[in-house]
């Protein structure tokens, strides 16, 4: 007899626990989907080098000119500026925009939401 009481308990803080959003409705943050597909190699922090280097103010940059960054050769001798669109080609696929860098074994991102997410924080940290 003891359970029923304990049952009607669990079903009213249920009942009264605020709705979850479900996982299929989509949302969008660029913080979370630069730290989901950039982040384990590359910080947002002036002269923060990682794995790769930091992508504080990247838009309008050149290419492989960040100081302190031994960058590829391909990438020093790449004579583009990091556009918006630029960014979303090379974050789609970077052989084709630089072969030879050294972003491996980062591949691309097909998705075009994420890359444009993805842009649009480095816009917002780039002061763009």
């Amino acid at each position: 007899m003891a359970r029923i009481p304990s049952l009607l308990v669990g079903l009213i803080a249920l009942l009264a626990t605020p709705a979850v959003a479900r996982a299929d409705v989509e949302t969008s943050d660029p913080q979370v989907a630069f730290n989901n597909a950039c982040r384990t190699c590359h910080s947002f922090r002036k002269g923060d080098h990682r794995l790769g280097p930091s992508l504080n103010g990247v838009v309008g940059r050149k290419a492989g000119s960040v100081p302190g960054y031994p960058f590829s050769s391909a990438m020093q001798s790449a004579n583009i500026v990091w556009t918006e669109d630029n960014l979303d080609k090379f974050i789609t696929d970077p052989d084709r925009v630089v072969h030879g860098n050294a972003m491996k074994p980062y591949g691309g991102i097909d998705d075009a939401q994420q890359r444009g997410e993805i842009i649009a924080y480095l816009k917002s940290i780039s002061g763009k």
